[in-house]
This record gives C-alpha cells, structure tokens and sequence, in this order.
C-alpha cells in the first residue's frame, strides 16, 4: 500500500526585482521512496514551460527548517522566523524560492506520521528495485 502526501505551498520566487512573484509549487511525499521529497512546480511557473520536479532528501529540508543545510543542488535554511528559503542549483543558474516555514513543518509532520525519522529503511523495497534494475539493464 503506497501512502503519498502531496501539499500545495506557497511559493515566492526571489528575482532581482524587489517584488517576489508567487508560483504554486507542491511538495510530495511518498512512503514507497521513503528518504525523498519532491518539490515540483508547474509548466506556467517555470522558463522552459514544462513542469519541473526536483527530488532531494527528507532530512535536507527537516534540517534547513532550522539551519543551512546541503551543499550541493539543492540547499535549504531558514529566513527570518516564518520562511523557509529553497536554494535549487543547476548549470543554467540557481532559483530560490521563499516557503513559508508553518507550511513545511506541517508538511514534514505528516510525512512523520507516515514514515518516522530513522524507520524509513521499512519501508524499502530492496527486491523489486533490483528487479527494475536489472529489467532496465537489459
């Protein structure tokens, strides 16, 4: 049985302009993928006008709620005490959109709920992702 979380945030996206546009952006979880959370915006919000996904680590944005967190494309950390600043890094440049910190925790805790921190290795099918595997490699 698959428990999926999807949550519809706020997003606003910090340009050079002094005003911040608002995106729609959704955050997923999905207990069949138990250390990931994706956070994808849809085809009207991005430069390519295609719905972009990004997929990084649960424990990424617990811990950027609170601190900077990651080094690599995908960075997090808190701004003042109600947002939550998203850093994605790609070739083409880097995005940062402000989330609202309430709506991330909220977010979090209900992943909580489906998977605890420390039991996501429960929830791993380690069988049929080899078989995916091994079907894709031939």
């Amino acid at each position: 049985m698959s428990t999926v979380i999807e949550q519809a945030v706020e997003a606003r996206l910090v340009a050079s302009a002094p005003r911040m546009e608002t995106v729609p952006a959704t955050l997923r979880y999905d207990r069949r993928d138990p250390f990931a959370v994706r956070m994808a915006f849809p085809a009207p919000a991005t430069l390519e006008g295609v719905e972009v996904s990004w997929v990084f680590a649960r424990e990424l944005l617990a811990a950027g709620v609170d601190a900077p967190a990651g080094c690599g494309d995908v960075r997090v950390r808190p701004f003042g005490d109600d947002r939550t600043v998203v850093e994605f890094h790609a070739p083409e440049g880097v995005a940062m959109v402000h989330v609202p910190t309430s709506e991330v925790r909220r977010f979090l805790q209900r992943a909580r709920q489906a998977v605890p921190d420390g039991c996501e290795h429960r929830f791993l099918d380690i069988d049929h992702d080899l078989r995916e595997l091994l079907r894709d490699a031939c």
